[in-house]
């Protein structure tokens, strides 16, 4: 197209010389190049804080376990300080592994279920004054949970342990000792799930309410009911979501230190090993944190350290798993949805032949 005086605009392509650029102006790249020099950087810091960290437990942990006399996997005595090095993480594994169960049993469905409420049940005027509750529950300190746990909930808690050991006592897990101790690790169990309640609400609320419209109403005009159409749109989207906030969950319940020294009774080192929920323990933290004052030679420091490893693998080990469940199983549950286009696109193929 021409101008009115017949010729073309001088800014078209067609007007340039042969082998020069257009100049568009300045366009600043400088912003583009920060950020992601910012983010790399960002990434990488992680990276190298958690091989720096897992190195430094490593360097001093293996001359104390060049020196154990004992079975450091499978023993149950703990005396690094002696003539002769013997300690073992059995005992501490045991304890730290069933008091994190036990807190993600009691603390998952009831995460799940106040998520469900106070998404899909409850009106908004009260939606947000419990989420609100919920949610300021991981603003508690860890040292008041312990001190309410032992003092005003572990009482509470007595008749429940009687009548499980009543029932259930022929089970070595839920046998009672003679001792009346109120610092068993039952108790630490259950301030543990109301610790790690809030995180997994909270993940598990923002995964619901994030459900496609479109897969609700779809399945509410099919004539679902709420349940059903929880059970078939809103559960399955967001079950990735659900273990996501279930292992964050457990990587808290693993590493938590001060609750549990101040709720969970030391058994005497003479006593043998019970292991029942309704008796005393250590955990990794509990026990590091509970003997830091021991820390006056490389020999004693050397075997703490190397607890606080096998702690430091575990939750590794607990997250990567739950990274590649999410990945196999993908957000708001695509691989369900890939089967289904795929059996679909199948249907429509033979149709078409």
């Amino acid at each position: 197209m021409s101008s009115t005086d017949g010729t073309a605009p001088p800014d078209r392509p067609t007007d340039r010389p042969p082998g020069k650029k257009l100049d568009l102006g300045p366009v600043g790249h400088l912003g583009d190049r920060l950020f992601a020099g910012l983010a790399r950087g960002s990434g990488g810091l992680v990276v190298l804080i958690v091989a720096f960290v897992g190195i430094f437990l490593l360097a001093l942990a293996i001359p104390a376990l060049a020196d154990d006399h004992s079975s450091f996997l499978f023993s149950r005595i703990w005396e690094p300080g002696g003539v002769v090095p013997k300690f073992g993480i059995a005992a501490l594994f045991y304890t730290t592994l069933i008091s994190s169960v036990i807190a993600m049993i009691i603390a998952v469905p009831i995460a799940v279920g106040v998520a469900l409420f106070t998404t899909y049940y409850a009106p908004k005027r009260l939606a947000a004054p419990v989420a609100h509750a919920v949610d300021l529950l991981a603003a508690v300190p860890s040292i008041i949970y312990g001190l309410w746990g032992i003092l005003f909930f572990a009482p509470i808690l007595r008749p429940v342990i009687d009548g499980l050991a009543d029932a259930l006592g022929w089970i070595p897990l839920f046998k009672k000792p003679d001792s009346a101790d109120l610092g068993v690790v039952f108790t630490a169990s259950v301030v543990l799930a109301i610790m790690i309640l809030p995180v997994v609400t909270a993940i598990s609320r923002e995964i619901f309410a994030q459900t496609p419209v479109t897969h609700r109403e779809g399945a509410l005009a099919l004539g679902a009911t709420r349940w059903e159409m929880i059970r078939m749109a809103v559960l399955p989207y967001g079950r990735s979501g659900v273990v996501s906030a279930s292992m964050l969950g457990l990587g808290r319940a693993l590493g938590e230190t001060i609750a549990v020294l101040i709720i969970l009774s030391v058994p005497n080192g003479n006593d043998p090993w019970d292991p029942s929920i309704f008796a005393g323990g250590e955990t990794f933290a509990s026990k590091i944190a509970n003997n830091a004052a021991e820390f006056d030679s490389p020999e004693k420091t050397g075997a703490f350290i190397a607890a606080g490893l096998v702690l430091f693998v575990v939750t590794f080990l607990v997250n990567s798993a739950a990274r590649i469940i999410v990945a196999r199983s993908g957000p708001g549950g695509t691989k369900r949805a890939r089967k289904v286009r795929r059996v679909g696109d199948e249907t429509t193929e033979g149709a078409t032949l």
